[in-house]
Protein backbone atom coordinates (compact mmCIF):
# COMPACT_ATOMS: atom_id res chain seq x y z
CA UNK A 1 0.00 0.00 0.00
CA UNK A 2 1.53 3.65 -0.67
CA UNK A 3 0.05 6.26 0.97
CA UNK A 4 -0.28 10.01 -0.49
CA UNK A 5 -0.88 13.70 -0.12
CA UNK A 6 -2.36 16.62 -1.91
CA UNK A 7 0.00 19.53 -1.87
CA UNK A 8 -1.28 23.45 -4.14
CA UNK A 9 2.72 23.09 -5.68
CA UNK A 10 1.16 20.19 -7.78
CA UNK A 11 -2.49 20.80 -8.03
CA UNK A 12 -2.73 16.93 -9.31
CA UNK A 13 -1.96 15.62 -6.71
CA UNK A 14 -4.18 13.83 -4.26
CA UNK A 15 -5.10 12.35 -0.64
CA UNK A 16 -5.00 8.81 -1.13
CA UNK A 17 -3.94 5.08 -0.25
CA UNK A 18 -3.91 1.56 -2.66
CA UNK A 19 -2.35 -1.26 -3.63
CA UNK A 20 0.63 -0.40 -6.03
CA UNK A 21 1.08 -2.56 -8.78
CA UNK A 22 5.26 -3.13 -8.51
CA UNK A 23 5.00 -3.91 -12.67
CA UNK A 24 4.13 -0.29 -13.55
CA UNK A 25 3.79 1.67 -10.28
CA UNK A 26 -0.16 2.52 -11.02
CA UNK A 27 -1.69 2.76 -8.22
CA UNK A 28 -4.79 1.43 -7.01
CA UNK A 29 -6.68 3.46 -4.91
CA UNK A 30 -9.03 1.93 -2.18
CA UNK A 31 -9.31 5.20 -0.13
CA UNK A 32 -9.72 8.73 -1.07
CA UNK A 33 -10.24 11.60 1.22
CA UNK A 34 -11.29 15.67 0.76
CA UNK A 35 -7.70 17.36 -0.50
CA UNK A 36 -8.87 20.45 0.05
CA UNK A 37 -9.26 19.85 4.01
CA UNK A 38 -6.96 16.90 4.30
CA UNK A 39 -3.08 16.03 3.71
CA UNK A 40 -2.76 12.03 3.74
CA UNK A 41 0.21 10.91 5.47
CA UNK A 42 0.79 7.21 7.09
CA UNK A 43 -1.38 4.09 7.11
CA UNK A 44 -0.77 1.04 9.00
CA UNK A 45 -2.53 -2.28 9.00
CA UNK A 46 -3.63 -3.85 12.63
CA UNK A 47 -5.84 -6.07 13.63
CA UNK A 48 -8.02 -5.86 10.66
CA UNK A 49 -8.32 -2.23 10.34
CA UNK A 50 -6.84 0.47 8.64
CA UNK A 51 -5.26 3.97 10.61
CA UNK A 52 -4.79 6.40 8.38
CA UNK A 53 -2.94 9.69 9.35
CA UNK A 54 -3.37 13.71 8.29
CA UNK A 55 -0.45 16.00 8.56
CA UNK A 56 -1.69 19.12 10.50
CA UNK A 57 -5.36 18.63 11.32
CA UNK A 58 -4.98 16.57 14.29
CA UNK A 59 -7.75 13.81 13.04
CA UNK A 60 -7.25 10.52 11.65
CA UNK A 61 -9.13 7.68 10.01
CA UNK A 62 -10.12 3.88 11.03
CA UNK A 63 -10.72 1.58 7.60
CA UNK A 64 -12.13 -1.70 7.26
CA UNK A 65 -9.20 -3.74 5.80
CA UNK A 66 -10.73 -6.09 3.79
CA UNK A 67 -14.19 -3.64 2.38
CA UNK A 68 -12.40 0.00 2.68
CA UNK A 69 -15.33 1.09 4.72
CA UNK A 70 -15.27 3.89 6.82
CA UNK A 71 -15.82 2.89 10.82
CA UNK A 72 -14.59 5.91 12.91
CA UNK A 73 -12.01 8.59 13.31
CA UNK A 74 -9.11 9.48 16.29
CA UNK A 75 -7.71 12.37 17.30
CA UNK A 76 -4.08 13.28 18.39
CA UNK A 77 -2.15 16.75 19.26
CA UNK A 78 0.08 17.88 16.79
CA UNK A 79 1.34 16.63 13.40
CA UNK A 80 0.80 13.28 11.61
CA UNK A 81 3.58 11.48 10.14
CA UNK A 82 4.16 7.85 10.21
CA UNK A 83 2.84 4.55 11.46
CA UNK A 84 4.41 1.34 12.01
CA UNK A 85 2.97 -1.62 14.63
CA UNK A 86 4.67 -4.24 16.66
CA UNK A 87 1.48 -6.04 17.14
CA UNK A 88 0.19 -4.50 19.65
CA UNK A 89 0.88 -0.69 19.70
CA UNK A 90 0.58 1.76 16.89
CA UNK A 91 3.80 3.44 16.75
CA UNK A 92 3.50 7.35 15.57
CA UNK A 93 5.90 9.74 14.35
CA UNK A 94 5.24 13.41 14.50
CA UNK A 95 8.49 14.89 13.00
CA UNK A 96 9.93 15.38 16.40
CA UNK A 97 12.52 13.03 17.93
CA UNK A 98 10.16 10.68 19.82
CA UNK A 99 7.82 7.58 18.63
CA UNK A 100 5.23 7.73 20.53
CA UNK A 101 3.64 3.77 21.33
CA UNK A 102 -0.56 4.42 21.18
CA UNK A 103 -3.55 2.25 22.07
CA UNK A 104 -5.17 1.33 18.77
CA UNK A 105 -8.65 0.95 20.60
CA UNK A 106 -8.57 4.42 21.77
CA UNK A 107 -5.02 5.98 20.19
CA UNK A 108 -4.24 7.23 23.82
CA UNK A 109 -0.11 7.35 24.38
CA UNK A 110 0.82 4.52 26.63
CA UNK A 111 4.57 4.80 26.35
CA UNK A 112 7.12 7.13 24.03
CA UNK A 113 10.70 6.34 22.66
CA UNK A 114 13.31 8.93 22.58
CA UNK A 115 15.83 8.81 19.43
CA UNK A 116 19.04 9.81 19.98
CA UNK A 117 22.54 9.50 18.75
CA UNK A 118 26.17 10.38 19.95
CA UNK A 119 25.29 13.99 18.93
CA UNK A 120 21.99 14.14 20.89
CA UNK A 121 17.99 13.83 19.75
CA UNK A 122 17.51 12.95 16.21
CA UNK A 123 14.97 15.50 15.02
CA UNK A 124 12.33 14.78 11.54
CA UNK A 125 11.60 11.11 12.21
CA UNK A 126 8.89 10.47 9.07
CA UNK A 127 8.18 7.24 7.47
CA UNK A 128 8.27 4.03 9.81
CA UNK A 129 8.80 0.54 9.54
CA UNK A 130 9.83 -2.28 12.30
CA UNK A 131 11.74 -4.83 10.75
CA UNK A 132 13.26 -7.84 12.71
CA UNK A 133 12.59 -5.76 15.84
CA UNK A 134 14.44 -2.96 15.07
CA UNK A 135 12.31 0.38 14.12
CA UNK A 136 13.57 1.99 10.89
CA UNK A 137 12.98 5.69 10.26
CA UNK A 138 12.97 8.21 7.01
CA UNK A 139 14.72 11.12 8.91
CA UNK A 140 13.04 13.94 6.60
CA UNK A 141 14.86 16.40 4.69
CA UNK A 142 17.67 13.45 4.61
CA UNK A 143 18.46 10.90 2.17
CA UNK A 144 18.94 8.63 5.61
CA UNK A 145 16.99 5.89 6.82
CA UNK A 146 17.80 5.36 10.60
CA UNK A 147 17.88 2.19 12.18
CA UNK A 148 16.34 2.36 15.95
CA UNK A 149 17.26 0.44 18.76
CA UNK A 150 13.80 -0.06 20.13
CA UNK A 151 14.51 -0.20 23.69
CA UNK A 152 17.22 2.41 23.95
CA UNK A 153 15.64 4.39 21.18
CA UNK A 154 20.02 4.89 19.78
CA UNK A 155 20.52 5.22 16.14
CA UNK A 156 22.26 1.58 15.54
CA UNK A 157 22.87 2.24 12.19
CA UNK A 158 22.32 4.59 8.97
CA UNK A 159 21.50 3.42 5.15
CA UNK A 160 22.17 6.56 2.82
CA UNK A 161 20.03 6.41 -0.57
CA UNK A 162 21.12 9.57 -1.99
CA UNK A 163 22.13 7.77 -4.71
CA UNK A 164 18.93 6.32 -5.30
CA UNK A 165 17.39 9.90 -5.11
CA UNK A 166 20.02 11.54 -7.76
CA UNK A 167 18.57 8.18 -10.28
CA UNK A 168 15.01 9.65 -9.31
CA UNK A 169 15.98 13.02 -10.00
CA UNK A 170 17.36 12.13 -13.49
CA UNK A 171 14.19 10.21 -14.64
CA UNK A 172 11.92 13.45 -12.75
CA UNK A 173 13.35 16.56 -12.27
CA UNK A 174 10.34 17.16 -9.46
CA UNK A 175 11.39 14.02 -7.44
CA UNK A 176 12.09 15.73 -3.71
CA UNK A 177 13.20 13.74 -0.44
CA UNK A 178 13.46 10.20 0.35
CA UNK A 179 10.54 9.00 1.66
CA UNK A 180 8.63 5.53 1.93
CA UNK A 181 10.01 2.34 3.42
CA UNK A 182 7.78 -0.87 3.28
CA UNK A 183 8.64 -4.17 4.41
CA UNK A 184 7.05 -7.73 2.96
CA UNK A 185 7.65 -9.99 5.70
CA UNK A 186 6.46 -13.01 3.91
CA UNK A 187 8.87 -12.38 0.42
CA UNK A 188 11.96 -10.78 3.14
CA UNK A 189 11.57 -7.95 0.80
CA UNK A 190 12.37 -3.95 1.71
CA UNK A 191 11.05 -0.67 -0.62
CA UNK A 192 12.17 2.46 -0.78
CA UNK A 193 10.88 5.45 -2.38
CA UNK A 194 10.21 9.27 -1.84
CA UNK A 195 8.25 12.06 -2.68
CA UNK A 196 7.20 12.24 -6.19
CA UNK A 197 10.01 9.26 -7.37
CA UNK A 198 8.83 7.24 -10.71
CA UNK A 199 10.67 4.56 -9.29
CA UNK A 200 9.66 1.98 -5.93
CA UNK A 201 13.18 0.05 -5.16
CA UNK A 202 13.70 -3.38 -3.75
CA UNK A 203 17.21 -2.87 -1.66
CA UNK A 204 18.79 -5.33 0.37
CA UNK A 205 20.79 -5.25 3.36
CA UNK A 206 21.39 -6.87 6.68
CA UNK A 207 18.61 -6.50 8.63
Amino acid sequence: MESTGHTSSFPSSRSLFGAVDLKNGNINTKVEIDKNKYFGEGIVFLKGRIYQLTDTTRIGFIYDEKTYKKLGNFYYDGEGWGLTTNGSYILMSNGSSTIFYRDPSTFKVVKSLGVSDNNGPVQNLNELELINGFLYANQWLTDYILKIDTTSGKVVGRLDLSRLKTEAKIKNPFSEETNGIAYDPEKNRIYVTGKRWPTIYEIQFDH
